[in-house]
């Protein structure tokens, strides 16, 4: 008989930031995790707030940018397993206030503009994917799952 177990999953944030058909990409660097490896702005949900709410403080920490609500769509979610299981929010950015910039410099070595048409091989594979899916118009989607 299978035994019924509620889980708290940890949830994060991820922005596609888009201008001109590019995509907002930063390099990771001394955090621990995919350091070196490119991946969006993104961040986790730091508990009693929205995924609006998250996006926003991440936006500004990590680029320095002002976002209003309305101008974010949720444009995919993302049930995925790598030490733990994990919940990922993927929205678009459709405007933004300010100029962005390398906000965390300490956790970030870089800020690149690349085309959408030709992302680089160095992504964070469960973040490509959630880019590939969002180019796609998929939704949802598991990962890390056998």
């Amino acid at each position: 008989m299978r035994q019924n177990i509620r889980r708290a999953f940890p949830s994060a944030v991820h922005l596609l930031l888009i201008k001109e058909d590019r995509l907002l990409l930063l390099r990771r660097k001394n955090t621990g995790y995919m350091d070196g490896y490119l991946s969006v702005v993104a961040g986790h949900l730091e508990g009693n707030e929205t995924v609006h709410a998250a996006a926003k403080r991440e936006a500004l920490e990590e680029a320095g940018i002002q976002l209003d609500e309305q101008d974010l769509a949720i444009v995919g979610v993302m049930h995925r397993r790598e030490d733990d299981e994990r919940i990922d929010w993927f929205l678009t950015v459709s405007r933004w206030s300010g100029q962005i910039c390398n906000a965390e410099p300490d956790k970030c070595e870089e800020l690149v503009w690349h085309p959408l048409a030709e992302l680089p091989p160095d992504i964070i594979p469960y973040v490509r994917r959630g880019i590939d899916n969002y180019m796609n118009g998929k939704a949802f989607d598991s990962f890390g799952f056998h």
